[in-house]
């Protein structure tokens, strides 16, 4: 697939019609970045209409060592440049099926409550591909409620850790607790398809640790829920305990 063409496909899926202002919201978030400790993750504000990064964190070059200063003179286009043949059409799938769903299922007033995880292979300044998971949460809509600005967290990961294309939205609910509102796998399933949205949610958090009546509380269900959901869990993946899934999963969060 040739970079025009992935130009054409993603401007078709954000297709825009405005051009706002964010300068003083970017002015802080960029602030915030000097405060922020080198790990294996880092953030861009991403702007879908110029197709480029309004601001790209000093953390991607120890992530993925490029050079920070190309990563935002080039843009989108040096991204996709670097992200593996064999994911390409799979991810710009993967966006235009969440775009869709944003457009036909959440209402305009929750959009800017949303955030959508997708992953893929890039590859690094050592010229080795790398496991890429992407977190992006919408900052500014166009005329059409459609997200075009977006502040864009990056996992990256080891490559030697095999892991399944997906993408999922999560809606922030009115106890501020993501609830997954769509999840699809678009490689070899390693989840059941039989995996309830709400059954995502209580192994999400119970990856992070919490117990089932935090689960309970912070879904808005009752304890007994929580344990049948649990009980559900085990029996579809045919694992035996708790321990056993949350360590299956440790390495493959954006499967959830």
């Amino acid at each position: 697939m040739t970079n025009s063409s992935i130009k054409e496909a993603y401007k078709e899926i954000f297709k825009s019609h405005d051009n706002p202002s964010l300068e003083k919201h970017i002015e802080k978030i960029i602030e915030l970045d000097s405060y922020l400790p080198y790990s294996s993750t880092f953030f861009c504000i991403t702007n879908t209409q110029e197709l480029s990064f309004e601001h790209v964190s000093k953390n991607m070059t120890a992530c993925l060592s490029l050079d920070k200063q190309e990563f935002e003179n080039k843009g989108m286009r040096f991204l996709w440049s670097r992200m593996h043949p064999d994911d390409l059409d799979i991810w710009l799938k993967a966006l235009n099926e969440l775009m869709d769903f944003t457009l036909r299922e959440i209402s305009i007033k929750d959009r800017d409550r949303m955030s959508y995880t997708w992953n893929y292979r890039l590859k690094n300044g050592k010229d080795e591909y790398v496991n890429v998971v992407q977190n992006t949460t919408p900052l500014e809509f166009d005329s059409e409620d459609k997200p075009i600005i977006g502040l864009a967290h990056y996992t990256v990961m080891s490559a030697n850790i095999e892991m399944q294309i997906c993408a999922s939205a999560k809606l922030l609910n009115a106890k501020n607790e993501y609830e997954t509102v769509y999840f699809n796998n678009f490689s070899q399933k390693l989840l059941s398809s039989g995996i309830s949205n709400r059954e995502r949610d209580v192994i999400r958090l119970l990856v992070l640790n919490h117990s089932s009546k935090e689960i309970a509380e912070r879904l808005g269900i009752s304890t007994n829920t929580v344990d049948t959901h649990r009980r559900n869990i085990l029996k579809k993946l045919s694992i035996s305990s708790t321990g056993e899934l949350i360590g299956m999963l440790k390495m493959n969060k954006n499967l959830i």
